[in-house]
């Protein structure tokens, strides 16, 4: 079996918006010494070349700043009227299925993807979509992943073809951009450009209507064939939480 992580690392990088900074501290072999004296055991009974143990501390870290997937709890309180689900409610036979690409690296930057770039791309490659399959959408925007740029360019979700996609039976989705609607500062210069109260975060918005989760921040989807491979993305169980990191993998025979 080949195992593809599809998982960006986890690591502090200041060209992160400052809201997703990570901040980890790593603490040395050496400074677990004084601990374990502490603890009870004498520095004479420690074992023969053993320095002490490693441990590390992650000071911050936001469940939306690295590779995650978001509970319907972070599109809103409720759906379809129904408390949503927060992410340690969400079913884990959601989170592993036979995955697809829909590649969509053609699309221009703030050119959202619609139902029909979706369906024709379907019908030009003889694929179909089955309910819980995990739909991998491929912008090739995780070039940009680390970089300044990474949340301000890129293409995005449109409504309509969020709700084809839960339609058609797709409990998980993900994307390699920095989010699952067009760009952040784009959406919100374009409302306020035209006074459109419906423009903002409308891709994220269908989960107040129709359940599901989507992945953000996917990486080495090119090394993926469009199907003929399973996914697995599971969460970290935090307990009342909109998202959680997850080490997501694609599977397929050698």
């Amino acid at each position: 079996m080949k195992i593809i992580d599809l998982s960006k690392p986890i690591q502090f990088n200041k060209k992160d918006p400052w809201f997703m900074r990570v901040k980890i501290k790593h603490k040395p072999h050496r400074k677990a010494k004084w601990l374990i004296r502490i603890l009870g055991l004498p520095f004479k009974l420690f074992p023969k070349g053993f320095e002490g143990w490693a441990d590390d501390t992650i000071e911050k870290m936001g469940v939306h700043s690295t590779t995650h997937i978001d509970a319907p709890w972070h599109y809103s309180p409720t759906v379809a009227g129904q408390k949503a689900k927060t992410i340690d409610e969400v079913p884990l036979d959601w989170c592993y299925g036979e995955g697809i690409v829909i590649d969509m690296k053609h699309k221009l930057d703030y050119e959202p993807i619609t139902q029909e770039d979706v369906e024709t791309f379907l019908s030009e490659n003889n694929l179909e979509l089955k309910e819980g399959m995990i739909v991998l959408v491929k912008t090739g925007r995780d070039k940009f992943n680390g970089t300044e740029d990474f949340h301000k360019v890129g293409t995005g979700m449109s409504a309509e073809a969020t709700h084809y996609l839960i339609d058609k039976g797709i409990k998980v989705m993900g994307i390699d951009s920095w989010g699952w609607d067009l760009p952040l500062p784009y959406l919100i210069e374009q409302a306020k450009e035209t006074g459109n109260k419906e423009l903002f975060w409308n891709a994220h918005l269908v989960g107040k209507e129709k359940e599901y989760c989507h992945m953000e921040q996917l990486v080495n989807l090119d090394a993926l064939p469009y199907s003929g491979f399973k996914v697995a993305v599971f969460p970290l169980k935090i307990v009342g939480a909109s998202a959680a990191p997850a080490r997501v993998v694609a599977m397929m025979d050698n």
